[in-house]
């Protein structure tokens, strides 16, 4: 049989690497409730413990002492998407080469993509009201750096660790950003990395790179945060490989469950940004 050799365990762990790579909004979640997950409408329990109050000390005056408290979100894994593809036996014996592993890869990507424009959207929704800063329209290369900036006020006004910082930012905007001397490109950067779409550096910002940052009729909604704002659990539920019942081809198909939620809305910052000529 033609995928007689078919490792199920073996596929899902290929088909996942090349995701998560292709993955940016996807690439600055963190994974720390991803746990086991086995179908669709699994719930991970995250349980924040509340601020502990700090108070003076008096010598030979009781102390108080507080009952921890805490919250409990619900990570839903509600997004479950599949793909399933056939390749003839005849069509296989006329290529030049395997076509089952490129294939795999590409459902990979349009799976990592379709993953992406969900976290992205909800990053938009989530992002607490006090960080969204003001409308910008400009073609300025400066005042897009300039806005950056703000958007890291933003943050540092909300305790946000600076380390790990991040914005993602529209290929457009990118070009713009480029314009200006302040900016440090990746091939600049001592660590530059093309991974997950990191392209620069800005206003202690890692600059990253995305077509699926939200954008409705030309105006683009660029997001900074930290990982500490949202979590994501995923998982290639399963990979399947099987001869077709009525034809002579292979048939593989796979699964991926995943599911996404933001934690601390205050360490998310936004604002709609439009390059016009006409600012």
């Amino acid at each position: 049989m033609a995928i007689a050799n078919f490792i199920p365990e073996i596929w899902s762990a290929n088909l996942l690497q090349p995701l998560q790579k292709a993955e940016v909004f996807g690439g600055v979640c963190n994974r720390d409730y991803e746990g086991d997950i086995s179908q669709a409408g699994d719930t991970v329990h995250i349980t924040t413990v509340s601020d502990v109050t700090v108070g003076d000390y008096t010598p030979h005056t009781d102390i108080s002492i507080e009952a921890l408290s805490d919250t409990n979100q619900a990570l839903i894994v509600n997004q479950s998407k599949f793909f399933a593809f056939e390749v003839d036996d005849v069509e296989k014996r006329q290529a030049i080469s395997d076509v089952i592993a490129p294939a795999t890869s590409n459902a990979a990507y349009q799976l990592a993509d379709l993953a992406d424009q969900y976290i992205a959207g909800l990053m938009k929704a989530g992002v607490a009201t006090g960080n969204k800063l003001t409308a910008v329209t400009s073609t300025d290369a400066a005042k897009l750096y300039e806005t950056i900036v703000d958007l890291g006020v933003l943050l540092d006004e909300a305790s946000v660790p600076s380390q790990g910082r991040w914005v993602v930012i529209t290929p457009a905007q990118y070009g713009l950003l480029l314009k200006d001397e302040r900016f440090i490109s990746a091939s600049d950067s001592a660590n530059a990395t093309l991974r997950n779409g990191i392209v620069g550096e800005a206003a202690g910002f890692s600059v990253r790179k995305s077509n699926n940052v939200p954008t409705t009729s030309g105006v683009s909604t660029i997001i900074a945060g930290s990982s500490i704002a949202t979590t994501f659990a995923e998982q290639i539920s399963s990979v399947e490989a099987t001869r077709k019942e009525k034809g002579f081809a292979d048939i593989v198909k796979g699964l991926h469950l995943y599911g996404a939620k933001v934690t601390r809305p205050t360490a998310l910052a936004t604002v709609d940004y439009s390059i016009s000529t006409g600012a």
